[in-house]
């Protein structure tokens, strides 16, 4: 019977040309559903209350508002897509699983490192008393920064800049998201992190190997990590940039955090 059943939801899930017809908040709706829906069967430890606070968030953010005009079609397609000067914004699931991956106190300060279009600060803009995000693209940082004033973010402050040095002046932060891979942290976010916070960033000696890691800064300011799976993000450039090696391997001496919901 519950095969029956399974396949018979199956048979009734909307194909991705019958999801592409709806009108964008049931796109978005369905979208959120699947991504919950993911999350549950690959890891179910990860499905927290942190990651329904961030799907409710997700679930009402316009996401065809931060991508290209070509691409607002597939706004709630759960993928990447270029926004220019080789850059991306992340797909849905990955902002997700990063944003409830910082699990914020209330009234947190955090840092956001790679603007892109705006998306991931507007979704940590909801859940934030303070959010600085810093993109080194300075036409993106500064159409990211009128975009998000035009839908009425107050609480996020954008300025163009290498996100390798973080932004001190602002510093300590409850959290941290680093939207760019590279082959170690920059030692400047480590500097920058709360005792007590934590950095979510892609990190592999290769951009094939890259896994996204999770870094609590402990009260005596140690640090331990946990990984979230496999990822594939753009590169950290400035000076956090890092050559590809292709003789990398995925580092896995790092611990799962919740099993492994990026498969």
């Amino acid at each position: 019977m519950i095969a029956f059943l399974l396949a018979a939801a199956l048979a009734q899930a909307p194909t991705l040309q019958q999801r592409l017809a709806l009108p964008l908040p049931e796109q978005r709706r369905l979208m959120v559903e699947r991504i919950r829906t993911d999350v549950r069967k690959s890891a179910p430890s990860a499905a927290t209350p942190a990651l329904d606070r961030a799907l409710e968030i997700i679930g009402k953010l316009p996401r065809e508002d931060f991508v290209a005009p070509e691409g607002r079609r597939f706004a709630y397609v759960d993928t990447p897509q270029q926004i220019g000067y080789e850059q991306t914004i992340s797909d849905p699931y990955v902002v997700a699983i990063m944003t409830a991956a910082l699990d914020l106190p209330p009234a947190a300060n955090v840092l956001d490192v790679g603007t892109g279009s705006g998306y991931q600060a507007a979704v940590l803009s909801s859940l934030a008393a303070k959010v600085w995000s810093i993109e080194i693209v300075d036409p993106l940082a500064k159409a990211a920064a009128k975009r998000l004033k035009r839908m009425g973010y107050r609480n996020v402050a954008v300025r163009s800049g290498d996100g390798f040095a973080g932004w001190p002046e602002s510093a300590p932060f409850d959290g941290i998201i680093v939207a760019a891979g590279s082959a170690t942290v920059p030692q400047p976010l480590i500097d920058q992190l709360k005792p007590g916070g934590r950095l979510v960033m892609p990190i592999g000696k290769s951009q094939v190997f890259e896994q996204l890691l999770v870094i609590t800064k402990q009260l005596d300011g140690s640090l331990s990590r946990c990984s979230l799976g496999w990822a594939m993000f753009v590169p950290l450039t400035g000076k956090g940039q890092t050559p590809d090696d292709p003789r990398a391997l995925f580092d896995r001496s790092v611990p799962l955090c919740h099993g492994n919901p990026i498969t």
